[in-house]
């Protein structure tokens, strides 16, 4: 699956998405660590901005969670997440990994348990969602919300390689 954004004036952004462990490759089904994987997708942007994979999460996420990311994440989801800005944490997801070309973030409620890992490699940054349903409400509360995160995980990488784009043109 592909979807595209019309930009004013520009050519639009493609953004490559897969769906489901059938669709997302073993070696990004790797960097997750969850018990098991209920729920996968890939989203992934081929771009010239370059940064490391952390400062993409950081232009992702920011270094704290906005108003709608805390009504999603920490209402409708129950995560918990950390308070405040910390050199280990995203948006209030712990970082509880990285590599070379990715950092892999963590975040847990009673009844699921997430990783957001974010790669940045060869003019691409994919971000990748993975979901393990502890309880069975994860089952029934993360397939309603997993439509919204679809629709607006492309724009997400877009607005995330302006800020990019801004961050090294600024320096």
């Amino acid at each position: 699956m592909t979807t595209r954004s019309q930009a004013r004036g520009r050519t639009p952004a493609i953004v490559e998405a897969a769906v489901g462990a059938d669709d997302v490759p073993a070696a990004v089904r790797a960097l997750s660590t969850l018990p098991d994987i209920d729920y996968v997708d890939l989203f992934t942007l081929a771009t010239g901005a370059e940064a490391t994979p952390e400062q993409w999460a950081r232009a992702m996420f920011g270094d704290v969670p906005s108003t709608g990311e805390r009504l999603i994440w920490r209402g409708a989801l129950g995560l918990r997440l950390s308070r405040g800005r910390s050199p280990d944490t995203v948006a209030g997801w712990r970082i509880d990994g990285r590599g070379e070309n990715w950092v892999r973030l963590q975040a847990a409620s009673w009844f699921l348990n997430c990783n957001l890992v974010v790669q940045a490699d060869g003019g691409r940054v994919s971000l990748a969602t993975f979901v393990y349903y502890d309880r069975g409400l994860g089952r029934l509360v993360w397939p309603r919300l997993s439509a919204v995160h679809r629709r607006l995980a492309p724009g997400l990488l877009r607005e995330s390689e302006a800020k990019i784009r801004a961050l090294a043109a600024g320096s």
